[in-house]
C-alpha cells in the first residue's frame, strides 16, 4: 500500500497520477494481448481493471493529503459491499465472467485488489483518520439505498450460474455499484460543489469503467438469460443495461465539467461548479 506522503510529496500528487495511468493502461494492454490473446470479452477485465485505478488514484489523494477529506465513507462502503457481493460468485461460479482466459484469474485478482483498496481506504475514515472524516457532509441516507438494492435484485436477476442466491448477490452487486456514487456526489454537493483533481479522476474512471462493461453487456445481451417474470420478456438484461444506464445518466454533468478541467488546467485540475448541476 502506498505509504503516508505529506508536504512535499503533496506536490508529486500530479507525477503519481500520472504514473498510475501508465501503469495501469501498460497493464491492460499486457492482459488483452498476451492473457485473452485479444478476446472481444476482455473488455469486462478492462473495465474492472479501470476500477481498480479508480480506488488507487483515490488512496493517492488520501496519502498525499494525509487526511481523507474530500472523500465519501459511505460511498466505499457501498463499493465494498458491492465487490464482496461479486466476489462471492466470480470467485467460483462462471455466469458473469469473461469467456477468455482472463475469466480464469486476473478478473478476480483484480476486484480482490480493489476491495483491499477499499477496505484501507474505510480504515482510513473510521479509524486511523477519524479526525479529517467530514461526517456532517458525508450525511446521505444510504440503508434504504442497500435495501431496494437487494430487492430489486432478487426480483430481476438473471440465471447464469444456475444458483437464485448467487445470482441474486451479483445482481445486487452491480446495483450497489451504480448507487455508490450518490454519497460521493451527495457529499461534493455539501461541501460547495468543489472537486479537486484525484476526486474528480476517481469519478471519471468510475464512469468509464461502466461504460466499458456496458459496452460488453449490450454485445451479451441475447446471452444473458433469466427466468421471465413475464412471458417473452427477459427483464435480467435490461436492468442490467438499465443500471449501467442510470450510472452514466448519474454523472453527464459531471462529464462535461471534467473534460472541460482537464484540457484547461492538465491532470491537477480543480472544477467549481454550481451545486444544483452535482445532485
Amino acid at each position: 500500500m502506498l505509504g503516508e506522503m505529506t508536504g512535499r510529496d503533496q506536490k508529486n500528487q500530479p507525477s503519481l497520477v500520472l504514473a498510475a495511468y501508465i501503469l495501469f493502461t501498460a497493464g491492460s494492454l499486457i492482459v488483452y494481448h498476451f492473457v485473452a490473446n485479444g478476446e472481444f470479452s476482455s473488455i469486462l477485465t478492462m473495465a474492472q481493471m479501470i476500477q481498480c485505478l479508480a480506488f488507487v488514484l483515490l488512496v493517492i489523494k488520501s496519502c498525499s493529503q494525509g487526511s481523507v477529506a474530500g472523500i465519501s465513507g459511505k460511498s466505499l462502503a457501498l463499493e465494498a459491499l458491492a465487490f464482496l457481493c461479486r466476489l462471492s460468485s466470480t470467485t467460483w461460479l462462471n455466469g458473469y465472467l469473461p469467456v477468455d482466459a482472463s475469466g480464469d484469474f486476473v478478473y478476480q485478482a483484480v476486484d480482490l485488489c480493489s476491495l483491499l483498496l477499499v477496505l484501507s481506504l474505510l480504515y482510513r475514515a473510521y479509524l486511523s483518520h477519524r479526525w479529517s472524516y467530514e461526517e456532517e457532509a458525508d450525511s446521505l441516507p444510504v440503508l434504504p439505498m442497500v435495501a431496494l438494492c437487494f430487492l430489486l435484485a432478487a426480483l430481476l436477476h438473471a440465471d447464469m450460474n444456475s444458483r437464485p442466491l448467487f445470482d441474486t448477490l451479483w445482481m445486487a452487486g452491480l446495483f450497489l455499484s451504480v448507487v455508490s456514487v450518490l454519497p460521493q456526489l451527495w457529499h461534493i454537493n455539501q461541501t460547495g460543489g468543489v472537486i479537486q483533481a484525484c476526486t474528480g479522476h476517481y469519478i471519471a474512471m468510475l464512469a468509464m469503467s461502466r461504460a466499458l462493461s456496458g459496452i460488453f453487456m449490450w454485445h451479451a445481451r441475447f446471452d444473458i438469460t433469466c427466468v421471465p417474470l413475464l412471458d417473452g420478456l427477459n427483464h435480467a438484461i435490461w436492468a442490467i443495461l438499465g443500471a449501467h444506464m442510470l450510472h452514466l445518466l448519474l454523472l453527464i454533468d459531471f462529464g462535461y465539467y471534467y473534460v472541460k478541467a482537464v484540457t484547461q488546467q492538465g491532470l491537477d485540475f480543480k472544477i467549481e461548479l454550481p451545486c444544483a448541476d452535482m445532485v
